[in-house]
């Protein structure tokens, strides 16, 4: 047997059983010189029966080797301890862990600007009522809100708004050209996402190619859209001139664009207009961000700024690893993902390419997966920095602390962690959690006052 052949099986028989190892501790033990056994391991890599990589984390910035089988029985094992460590905590302690996760719970609200983004980072891909997003998710977040620093990420490119699905016609609905047309009537608290810019490719809905969604928009507004196609982001009074039409068809007609999901905004003072009810937006202006114009007797709050299709600069994001995306996005919306929290996202994969994601992340090491809400079916994942969270809620009991949560706010999880109906989120109401319990739903004010609470 040649001396490369019998360093070949003695270097094998070795790595049947020495677990992880580097080459220079080898060949300090069997006495064979750096070279021959660099050779020795590549052969045996070649082959496909040793790994090269970073195991333990011992070895330094040299690479470990290890037989495949043997890392595979490790890497098992490795897996039933780490999920064998974790005690799972009850629905209601991960609702407390989703308060301060959130960043909802009293002192764990964020700051400023950035604090904004963060939340919007955390929340990017759900559609909330569009009244909702400054009127109870981001002042329950961010203390002292600013609706300018909100503004400000939007001009500076950072953070862009619209609806992700694209409305088309039923599939029932007579597709003949002299059926009637069912219009899309445009309703104030229509569903709308606000998500980082870079992540806006990945996040939107595609459109059908045969623009069956013209069907449900009225005749003015296929005309803004038209016009928006060809000419590009362009303000309202701009629309309006090049139509001939009245400022306030075009207004109507952009928002009934925005809430069928095919134009935005360059900020958010338009949106904010766009959502004052009719009574309000007819009232004398006294914002420096809304202009009016003459009416019939009235004086009208006209949106500003330059309006665009929603699509039109967003580049569409690879489809490889699009599952492993969304499944990152959940784990930072909830620490923990597990079956019944995808009910809550309409647009997310569905829970069986979820969970072959999930399984390739934990076996990378980058989540962990056991069992950690009691009372749930199935498997579930967490990042390690959730658990250790919710290890840290599990110890402290805050009493009788209460906590308000308005029913479009991410975290109404009546009826999907906790028994009961689920509560509407377009219903207006609020939910009182005392210690992760729901203990009252209903309109603020009635809260409030059963609860004693002061405004």
């Amino acid at each position: 047997m040649a001396e490369e052949d019998a360093q070949l099986a003695i270097v094998r028989g070795w790595m049947d059983s020495i677990g992880p190892t580097t080459a220079a501790a080898l060949a300090r033990r069997l006495g064979i010189s750096p070279t021959a056994m660099e050779i020795a391991l590549a052969r045996l890599e070649s082959d496909g029966s040793v790994l090269q990589g970073r195991f333990t984390g011992t070895g330094g910035p040299e690479s470990e080797w290890c037989e495949r089988g043997l890392l595979s029985r490790i890497h098992r094992l490795t897996l039933g301890r780490l999920r064998k460590e974790i005690e799972a905590v009850s629905a209601a302690d991960f609702i407390r862990f989703l308060l301060r996760w959130q960043h909802v719970h009293p002192g764990a609200q964020l700051h400023d600007r950035d604090g904004v983004r963060a939340v919007i980072a955390q929340l990017q891909g759900l559609e909330l009522p569009g009244p909702s997003w400054e009127r109870d998710v981001l002042p329950a977040r961010i203390a002292d809100y600013d609706p300018a620093d909100l503004e400000n990420l939007c001009l500076a490119g950072e953070v862009a708004w619209g609806r992700l699905a694209v409305a088309e016609p039923a599939e029932e609905e007579d597709p003949s050209p002299t059926a009637p047309r069912r219009r899309q009537g445009p309703t104030r608290s229509a569903p709308l996402a606000f998500v980082l810019r870079e992540n806006l490719g990945d996040l939107l809905a595609p459109m059908a190619a045969d623009r069956r969604w013209l069907d449900l928009l009225s005749a003015t507004a296929v005309e803004v859209f038209e016009y928006l196609e060809q000419r590009g982001a362009s303000f309202l009074a701009d629309i309006a001139r090049g139509l001939r039409r009245l400022p306030t068809e075009v207004e109507d007609s952009l928002w009934e664009l925005v809430s069928s999901g095919l134009v935005t905004g360059d900020g958010v003072a338009g949106l904010r207009t766009l959502l004052l009810p009719d009574e309000k937006r007819k009232a004398r202006p006294r914002a420096a961000h809304l202009r009016s114009v003459p009416g019939r007797g009235s004086r009208r709050l006209m949106p500003v700024g330059r309006w665009s299709l929603l699509r039109a600069d967003a580049e569409p994001a690879p489809e490889s690893g699009a599952v492993e995306r969304a499944a990152c996005r959940l784990l930072a919306r909830y620490g923990v993902v597990f079956r019944e929290l995808r009910v809550r996202e309409k647009r997310a994969p569905s829970w069986r390419d979820l969970l072959f994601a999930l399984r390739r992340m934990e076996a990378r090491g980058e989540v962990r997966g056991g069992r950690f809400v009691a009372g749930f079916l199935g498997e579930q994942f967490a990042l390690p920095e959730a658990v250790e969270a919710l290890r840290a809620v599990r110890r402290h009991r805050e009493g009788d602390a209460i906590a308000l949560v308005a029913a479009a706010d991410p975290l109404n999880l009546v009826g999907i962690l906790t028994p009961g109906g689920r509560v509407s989120p377009f219903s207006g109401q609020v939910i009182a959690y005392r210690d992760g319990v729901p203990i009252e739903i209903g309109e603020l004010g009635a809260v409030r006052s059963r609860l004693q609470l002061s405004v």
